[in-house]
This record gives structure tokens, C-alpha cells and sequence, in this order.
């Protein structure tokens, strides 16, 4: 017997699959003129007769009884075409220069293959006749049959496409299978998208009136192909919100579709679905969109405010839930393949991640983007590494290069800012003093600012040191060792306070009252201490001793207050002047009783108006003066009041008693500049 291995080219293997969007629906017949006609399949008659007074469900339990009855025949045929192919292979190889194969090597296939693709592709049509789509998985006997149709196709058409005998005399047959596979794939092409699209159980509603119903209410076990109807709670639904049901159900079309060869197909489906279902994921669960750099750098600050939040929320999602999730079920649906899905589906997401970051580190300097700034690069820090886990190799080089560069240029970015602050408190030259010597805006700024950056502190000290050493702090660097004091960080720190110190001892020679001068500087040195005291971040930096020798300037301060002010009252109460060979001279006295309250109502009405805004500084200084003026002003009363005349001449210069004095000093620094009350007022009768 000779064998002819020569293949026509208009049959070739390339030429058939090609043509798969491009052959019609009927075949054409063989022809006659072929002597072994009756063995082949007339492929253009070989739709099942029906008998029309049967009904519609007793035809469709004779096409599923059908189907499965020539299931069986069919995979005999395909199991002895398959040995046909592997025999004659063999053959043609010890045989290939003896001719032309004869007539007897020619493979007979018999006419119900063509009546198996006809009811087939009579299900196909009865699934796309507006009867609603899901009902062929809400039933096993369904997807089974289905899935298993398709693939008994799929492998006839591979067997009759790598057959040469098959591709000499069975075209139209090839043809007439080649254009039910494809309708058959489009079909499962369809479904796997609406699965993917319609399964995802959050998105689902009781009362959306689609036909399409959430496969939650009937999927397809992963083992068997078993349909299942799973009560509420039975399994635990995870990102990205499939029921292992369906994800067994979405695997096997795809193995189905692959095995047919239209694997790309499935793919290009699936790519699709998972980006569109996790950019409208990430919208929804994160408010997120997608803004390109140019957006960025024209956006105003309280836009790009409100976006850096959405962003690293959105990142730190992707790196723990969202992109771990897109790898699962990619390797469950395409097993052996997921690295390239995933990658197709989150690489590009996070280059756009990583250009809105970058693009504001690029953004024009100023001290409140500081904080956001760091938000970003903690974020990169912290929720990149799992992230960048998930991509192969390949990829991590690159991704790890691109957040390098970008976390070099956000942590160059907030050393400038810092910078920036310490410029500004430089140039702070403001030449009108702070009305009452309260705490200067400055003072707050600063102090609020530092405090709320030493919360960053950790990430602060890692940008000053990744991002700003200098050859002098390198060298440095064995005697700093150890010591967070001596930090970058806190190096900068320190340098702030050392300017505001500076600034503040500059603008308290504004007041030409020196008492006031005190007040001021009492009042901001006492909002910096207990600003330090009240972060534990910011006192761990300081340190106890800062603290204790601001401390100890602040009481210096109190000292020369209390001497420059009521050091003179206090004069006006001792006994020099006022006796004359063991007399007392009332002349004196009356005078002295008459500068006293004068002074009093000077100090009272000029004070009262001067700011404490720390209440324990202002009880501090009101005991301090009490302790210090009540027992004397007390002990000159006991002592001299007894010489003055009773009555008009004692109300006249003995104005108020101790407790008048005590009360008045209560007043003191409230910052009462619009009353208009003396202090006679507040004498006690």
C-alpha cells in the first residue's frame, strides 16, 4: 500500500482555521463524483427530522437524549481516528517515497458526526433564542452536556484538521464543524464575560429585573460539574467577589475554549472584564480615578489635597487586597498563566500609582504639603515590598527602580520644606509687637508645625538620612552613632528651635515696657514647653534637658518681671522716710499712701489689659504677686494706718484694704483692653 504524504495547499491547516470567522452555517456537499460518497456525512441534510406535533419539552429531552447517545459514538469514532492518525503516521514515515496513498487508507466517517453537530448546534440556538441565558449552568445535565460538546468538537475538528486523508476528502464536513465550533465558542466566549461581569456577589442585587440572576442563586460545583444552590453564608466571599462556584465554572470554559483553540480569545475577554471590574472596584470602594501628571501639576492645592488621601488609600488596597486577589483568581482560572494575566491587568495601574507620587514631589514647595508629602512616602515604603511580590521577576527590577527614584525625590521634597521653614523664620522680621505680649503667631505655627511633623518622626529621621547626608555628616557619622539627639532629623530640629529662640528674643525688645517684654517672652517660652511636653515625639527629641534649661529661662523671666514691676510698689511700703526722732511724720505718710495707690492704679489698669493665655502661667504669676505684695501691704496698714485721723481722712489716702488688693491682682492679664473701670471700683466698703 502506498502513502502520499503531499498535502494540497488549498487544504493546509492554516488556511482552514483562518477561514473559521468566514465559513457559512451550511456546508457545502461532498461530491458525488466521489466514489465513497454514501460513507461521508451529506453534511447539508443532516439536521434531524422532527416530528411537529410533538411538544417543545418532549423535542428537548429527544436532543438531550441524542446528544449523549451520539456522545458516545462519537468518542469511539474519535478514539479510532486518533489511532488512524497515529498508524498511518508511522506509515507515511517508512513510506513517504513510495507514491500516493491507494483508496483503502481513505477514513469513512460516518453520517451521524454530522448529525451530532447538527443538534448541537440546535441547543446553541435554542440558548440564544431569548430563553434567558443562565439556564444552561442553573442545570448540571446542561453543562455538562454543553461543555462536553464542545470539547468532543474541538477534538474532531484537531483530528480532522491533522489528518490528511480527512483534509483530501471530508472538507465540507471539516467546514460545516469548523463553523459550529466557532458559534459554540462565541457562545462561551458571551457567557464568560457575563460571568465574570454579572458574578461578582457585592454587585449583586435581590431586585435588579434582569434576566441574568446572580450566581450565587445556581453555579456549578468545581469538582463535577454538579449545580449546586449554596445558602446564605455558606462560604466566605473574598476579592475580588466570586463564589468558588463560579470561578470552577469560569476555569473550565476557559480550558474548553483553550482546548478549541481559542484560548487568545478567552484571555482578551478576561483582560477586559478584570481591568473595567477593578478600576469601577476601585471608584467605588475608594473613590478612585485615575489623573494623569499633567492634571497633577495644574491642580490647586486643597484639589491635590483631597486626592493624595484617595491615593494612598487606593495603594495600600491594591497592595493588600485588591492586586493579591486579581493573582488568585487569575491563577485559578488560567493555571500555569496567571503571571502573565496579572501583570497585564496591574502593571500599568501601578506605573499610573507611582506617576501621580512622583508628579507631587514635583509640585511647587510649601510647608503644609510637608505631611502629605510623607503620607505618600510611607505608604510607597511600607505597602510596596508585599506588592511588589506579586509581579514576576522580570518586572520587580524595574518597579523597584521606578519607587526608588520616586521616594528619593518626595524625601529630597520634605527636606526642603523643612528647609523652607527655616528660611521663613529667618526672614520673619516683623517690626510690631504682639498686642498684650501674648504668644506670637510665629511661636504657634512653629510649634504646632514641628509637633505634628515629630509624629513622622521615624519616617523623618529615615528621609533625612537616605536623602540629605552631606561628606561633614558622613564623617560624623561614628560619633553620632547611637544617639537620636544628634540625628539629622533632630540636628534640623534643634537649628528651628535655636532660630525661633532668636526670633522671639528680637521681638520682645519691641515692647519699651520691660515687664512686658517679660510677659512675652514668659508667654511663648511656656507655649514651646508644654508643646514639648505634651508630644511624646517631639520631648524624645528635645530631651529632659532642653526642657529643664528652657525651664529655668522662663523663671528668670518671672524674676525680672516681678522685680521690674512691683519691685517699685513694694518701696513705697517700707518704713524709710517716714519717722523723725521716733515720730511719724504724717506728711510723709500721706504721701507715701497717695503714690502707692497711684502706682497700683497704673500697674492694675496697664495689666489687666496684657495676655496670659496659659492658665497655669497666669495663676503662677497672680500667687506669686499676691505672696509677695498682700503680707507687706497687710504688715504697713497694721503699722501706719492707726496714725492717719478716722474718717474722711483714712477713706482719702487709705484706699483699699489687702483683700481689695488681693481681688484686683486676679484681674491681671485677662486681656481686658475695652473696660474702662478703675480700679477704685473693686474697693470693698
Amino acid at each position: 500500500m502506498e502513502k502520499n504524504d503531499d498535502k494540497d495547499p488549498d487544504h493546509n491547516d492554516k488556511s482552514i482555521i483562518e477561514e473559521k470567522a468566514d465559513v457559512v452555517s451550511d456546508a457545502h456537499p461532498p461530491d458525488e463524483s466521489d466514489g465513497n460518497s454514501k460513507e461521508n456525512v451529506d453534511v447539508g441534510n443532516a439536521e434531524t427530522e422532527h416530528n411537529p406535533e410533538d411538544n417543545v419539552e418532549s423535542q428537548g429531552e429527544e436532543i438531550q437524549q441524542t446528544l449523549e447517545s451520539l456522545s458516545e459514538e462519537l468518542d469511539q469514532l474519535l478514539s479510532s481516528l486518533s489511532l488512524h492518525k497515529e498508524e498511518h503516521k508511522d506509515d507515511n514515515t517508512e513510506e513517504k517515497e513510495k507514491g500516493d496513498q491507494e483508496d483503502d487508507d481513505y477514513f469513512q466517517i460516518p453520517q451521524f458526526v454530522g448529525k451530532f453537530l447538527d443538534l448541537l448546534e440546535d441547543k446553541l440556538s435554542k440558548y440564544d433564542s431569548g430563553e434567558p441565558k443562565t439556564v444552561w449552568y442553573q442545570d448540571q445535565d446542561e453543562v455538562s452536556s454543553l461543555l462536553e460538546a464542545v470539547d468532543r468538537v474541538s477534538n474532531l475538528m484537531r483530528l480532522l484538521l491533522n489528518t490528511k486523508s480527512c483534509l483530501d476528502h471530508h472538507e465540507p464536513l471539516i467546514n460545516h464543524a469548523g463553523s459550529i465550533q466557532q458559534r459554540a465558542m462565541a457562545f462561551l466566549e458571551d457567557e464568560f464575560r457575563i460571568l465574570l461581569e454579572e458574578s461578582v456577589i457585592k454587585e449583586t442585587t435581590d431586585d435588579t429585573g434582569s434576566q441574568r440572576k446572580s450566581t450565587e442563586d445556581a453555579v456549578v460545583s468545581q469538582d463535577n460539574d454538579q449545580v449546586t444552590a449554596p445558602e446564605p453564608g455558606d462560604q466566605e466571599i473574598e476579592y475580588p467577589g466570586y463564589s468558588e462556584d463560579v470561578v470552577a465554572l469560569l476555569r473550565k470554559i476557559a480550558e474548553k475554549m483553550k482546548a478549541g483553540g481559542y484560548g487568545w480569545e478567552c484571555r482578551e475577554v478576561y483582560l477586559v472584564g478584570r481591568r473595567n471590574i477593578l478600576m469601577r472596584t476601585l471608584k467605588q470602594d475608594c473613590e478612585f480615578e485615575k489623573v494623569s501628571i499633567d492634571e497633577v501639576q495644574k491642580m490647586s492645592w486643597g484639589e491635590l489635597e483631597r486626592e493624595i488621601p484617595i491615593w494612598t488609600k487606593t495603594f495600600k488596597n491594591c497592595s493588600s487586597l485588591f492586586f493579591p486577589g486579581e493573582l488568585k483568581l487569575a491563577e485559578k482560572i488560567f493555571p500555569g498563566e496567571e503571571g502573565s494575566l496579572f501583570c497585564i491587568v496591574a502593571h500599568g495601574l501601578t506605573i499610573q500609582f507611582l506617576g501621580f507620587a512622583e508628579a507631587v514631589a514635583m509640585t511647587k514647595r510649601s510647608t503644609e504639603k510637608l505631611f502629605k508629602i510623607l503620607d505618600i512616602y510611607e505608604t510607597l515604603r511600607d505597602s510596596f515590598p508585599p506588592m511588589e511580590e506579586l509581579f514576576p521577576e522580570e518586572l520587580r527590577s524595574e518597579l523597584r527602580n521606578e519607587v526608588t527614584s520616586v521616594r528619593s525625590r518626595l524625601g529630597e521634597s520634605a527636606i526642603n520644606i523643612f528647609s523652607d521653614l527655616e528660611n521663613s523664620i529667618k526672614s520673619d522680621s516683623s517690626k510690631t509687637p504682639v498686642p498684650g505680649g501674648a504668644v506670637h503667631p510665629l511661636t504657634r505655627y512653629t510649634m504646632n508645625y514641628l509637633k505634628y511633623s515629630c509624629e513622622y518622626k521615624d519616617t523623618l529621621e529615615q528621609v533625612f538620612k537616605s536623602h540629605s547626608k552631606t561628606e561633614q555628616e558622613e564623617e560624623e557619622e561614628p560619633a553620632k552613632s547611637g544617639n537620636s539627639a544628634c540625628s539629622a532629623f533632630a540636628s534640623q530640629l534643634m537649628r528651628i528651635m535655636d532660630l525661633l529662640d532668636g526670633n522671639m528674643e528680637a521681638k520682645s525688645k519691641l515692647y519699651k515696657d520691660i515687664p512686658l517684654s517679660c510677659i512675652f517672652m514668659m508667654n511663648n517660652g511656656r507655649y514651646i514647653v508644654q508643646k514639648i511636653k505634651g508630644s511624646a515625639e517631639i520631648h524624645e527629641v528635645m530631651g529632659d534637658t532642653w526642657c529643664r534649661r528652657r525651664s529655668s529661662e522662663l523663671r528668670n523671666y518671672h524674676k525680672s518681671y516681678q522685680r521690674e514691676t512691683w519691685g517699685k510698689l513694694l518701696g513705697f511700703l517700707g518704713h524709710e522716710g517716714l519717722m523723725h526722732n521716733g515720730k511719724i511724720v504724717k506728711p510723709n505718710l500721706k504721701e507715701r499712701f497717695k503714690s502707692f495707690n497711684a502706682t497700683f492704679d497704673e500697674i492694675h489698669k496697664t495689666q489687666t489689659t496684657w495676655v496670659i493665655n496659659d492658665e497655669q502661667l497666669q495663676s503662677e504669676l497672680r500667687v506669686s504677686i499676691t505672696a509677695v505684695m498682700i503680707p507687706a501691704y497687710r504688715a504697713f496698714m497694721a503699722r501706719f494706718g492707726q496714725y492717719l485721723d478716722p474718717g474722711r481722712q483714712t477713706e482719702k489716702y487709705v484706699k483699699y484694704q489687702p483683700e481689695d488688693i488681693e481681688d484686683l491682682i486676679d484681674e491681671l492679664f485677662d486681656g481686658n483692653t475695652s473696660s474702662s473701670s478703675t480700679a477704685t471700683a473693686k474697693r470693698r466698703t
